[in-house]
């Protein structure tokens, strides 16, 4: 199964695809990532439409079959919020709009999935993305890598979901 994680950003989006499975092996393989990047200084419409087509081509030529987008949770200036939820919006709209699962995780769900501790910093967070996909180095640029551990997540958080299922729990 391949996923795609998506760290939103009007400046700088990042990408990630992973290919896993759910048979319990902690074994991913980093097929593709990088960044889609858009000039500050053009309008932010353009930048949206420049990142909705640049992610239609990379969703045309990866085939997901799923698409994970990093929720936007909190972040206290409001400068910075917005275009990042700009930006999540239309990958989420995107991904729906081609009949692609979607979810979403917080940064904490990642760094508590990917690290096994909800407090990780992103240099431990991208070290284990690394070391889980067998990669000698850590994936370059940040934005890149945050992006394949939230295709991490997925596959972890399928996998929890399938051994707890909620009525499990309660």
């Amino acid at each position: 199964m391949f996923v795609l994680g998506i760290d939103p950003g009007l400046t700088r989006c990042g990408y990630g695809l992973v290919e896993g499975s759910f048979d319990g092996l902690e074994s991913f393989r980093a097929v593709r990532a990088g960044v889609v990047e858009t000039d500050p200084s053009t309008p932010v419409e353009r930048r949206l439409s420049q990142l909705l087509i640049e992610l239609r081509t990379l969703l045309e030529e990866t085939s997901p079959d799923a698409v994970v987008v990093e929720r936007v949770f909190y972040q206290t200036n409001a400068k910075t919020a917005i275009p990042v939820a700009q930006a999540s919006g239309v990958a989420v709209a995107l991904a729906g709009a081609v009949d692609l699962p979607v979810r979403q995780f917080t940064a904490q769900q990642v760094k508590l999935a990917v690290t096994g501790y909800g407090a990780a910093s992103k240099v431990q967070v991208q070290g284990m993305v690394a070391r889980l996909c067998g990669l000698a180095e850590i994936p370059k640029p940040a934005d890149a890598a945050d992006a394949l551990a939230l295709a991490i997540t997925y596959f972890m958080m399928v996998r929890m979901e399938r051994h707890y299922p909620a009525e499990k729990l309660a």
